[in-house]
């Protein structure tokens, strides 16, 4: 779920081109550090149509399907299919070209105002944790607890949830691209991201062939500060704000979704 970065020396100058492919001070390995980071998932559920929902899980990410347990397209070249289980239980369960992507067992309490989502994600083959590679057909399962914070009974309604943890050990590498971009690649994801830091709108291409309208635009504040901005179809629909401590020892990254009154993720890194 969620991205991160890094922190190096800090310089006394401006940042030339140069400089910013040869001393970046984003440079490097980090290391996530869980109690000083922290999660939040806020999801939406809507009727669109007989036993048809739309669910929202962040800006411009809304599936709509019918609760009927079959797979049926989604975002970003999935399938997702939603088994009605009982009036207070649902299974949704998401797909890519017929692989497990995720599962999700949902259930309402009695008095319809917590969610809770017994949640696996089902890793990757060829994931590294603590540096060392995950065995195939790994597993990462989060327990999330929602609050109803819109809708009156039923799953339709609006959810927030601060539970999740930070899983221990996720590293970030961070090296150069070119003349003024990052890539980083975390140890518990597949692909490495890849951003150029010019001002102008980049699309961000996704390796399994999904959603072609997302685009991003990076930017340096200042030495110490990164900023990126995401959009999909030329919609703004978030930002993330990378930045060193200025004794260039933690680097905290923070993804905040347009409309969420809350970051979706605050991660804090320290150097290996």
């Amino acid at each position: 779920m969620v991205s991160r970065t890094l922190q190096l020396l800090l310089v006394g100058c401006v940042m030339t081109g140069s400089l910013w492919a040869a001393d970046n001070p984003f440079v490097g390995k980090w290391t996530v550090n869980p109690s000083m980071s922290k999660l939040y998932d806020e999801m939406k559920v809507e009727v669109a149509g007989a036993n048809r929902y739309a669910l929202t899980f962040g800006p411009g990410q809304t599936d709509i399907v019918v609760a009927d347990g079959t797979d049926q397209p989604a975002l970003t070249g999935t399938t997702l299919s939603i088994t009605v289980k009982g009036p207070n239980n649902w299974e949704v369960i998401r797909k890519m070209k017929g692989r497990t992507l995720l599962t999700a067992y949902w259930t309402l309490s009695e008095d319809g105002k917590t969610l809770n989502d017994a949640f696996t994600q089902y890793l990757p083959d060829g994931l590294t944790l603590f540096s060392q590679p995950l065995p195939n057909g790994s597993t990462l399962f989060l327990p999330y607890v929602y609050q109803r914070t819109a809708g009156n009974s039923g799953f339709p309604g609006t959810w927030d949830s601060d539970s999740a943890k930070v899983r221990a050990g996720i590293e970030l590498q961070i090296q150069p691209y070119e003349a003024d971009g990052l890539s980083f690649k975390r140890s518990d994801e597949e692909m490495t991201k890849v951003f150029r830091f010019d001002g102008n709108d980049h699309p961000d291409l996704d390796p399994n062939g999904g959603d072609k309208g997302t685009a991003y635009s990076g930017r340096r504040v200042n030495q110490l500060r990164l900023e990126i901005t995401e959009k999909s179809k030329g919609k703004i629909t978030g930002t993330r704000q990378i930045e060193l401590s200025r004794d260039l020892k933690s680097l905290t990254v923070t993804m905040h979704p347009v409309g969420q009154n809350k970051p979706q993720s605050f991660l804090v890194y320290s150097r290996e």
